[in-house]
């Protein structure tokens, strides 16, 4: 197996989380119009700069011996995201190959905004190595901070903290750090993303 596998790709998420519970009065007014389109909050627009399609660099963090004997690794992906059908959230798709183009990840996510909670609610699995995780978070001072977990083929629990920042029309960075003992202590830079916009919307 690729060494650099165990990276990818926890970029957030666990099977899918069920749909986030409505207010009574919503669920009378769907019954009353159920042709009505959703109505999404501001706060429901936040992850939107993800939406279109990205060219991905994905930087690894490799210890000092791994680097001089290997060489530092170089991953790409492609991201595509749209909104989905209830226009209620995002689904999305990454997929990162090596430099040979061999496969490391294909990971598809859902992101939900929670309005009772004032949260992002984010589940997805990685079909190319059968993990799953998830996470929530929110919008402060310009980026789109996400705590999370996942469980690794061995059932051991990682934590997880993301960010994307640097946001753009056309960019954006994504950080990822990861604790293996509940949080005491912190691997800072795990993983690190540059995209870079490659369209303003999916194709099929």
């Amino acid at each position: 197996m690729n060494r650099y596998c165990g990276f990818f790709l926890v970029l957030f998420f666990t099977c899918p989380i069920a749909g986030l519970a409505q207010p009574a009065a919503d669920a009378t007014s769907a019954a009353t119009n159920s042709s009505a389109p959703a109505v999404r909050s501001s706060e429901a627009a936040q992850f939107d700069f993800l939406l279109g399609e990205w060219q991905l660099e994905v930087h690894p963090k490799v210890s000092g011996l791994v680097a001089m004997i290997h060489g530092a690794p170089r991953l790409i992906g492609t991201w595509k995201a749209s909104r989905s059908a209830d226009n209620l959230g995002i689904e999305d798709d990454m997929r990162i190959v090596d430099g040979s183009g061999n496969p490391l990840s294909s990971n598809h996510s859902r992101r939900l905004y929670d309005p009772v909670q004032q949260r992002w609610k984010i589940s997805g699995k990685d079909l190319q190595n059968g993990r799953s995780s998830e996470a929530s978070g929110q919008w402060l001072n310009g980026e789109m901070r996400l705590d999370g977990q996942f469980i690794d083929t061995e059932s051991k629990t990682t934590l997880t903290r993301t960010r994307y920042y640097d946001i753009s029309a056309n960019s954006f960075h994504m950080l990822q750090d990861r604790s293996i003992d509940n949080g005491q202590t912190w691997d800072e830079a795990v993983l690190t993303i540059d995209a870079k916009r490659a369209a303003a919307s999916t194709t099929p």
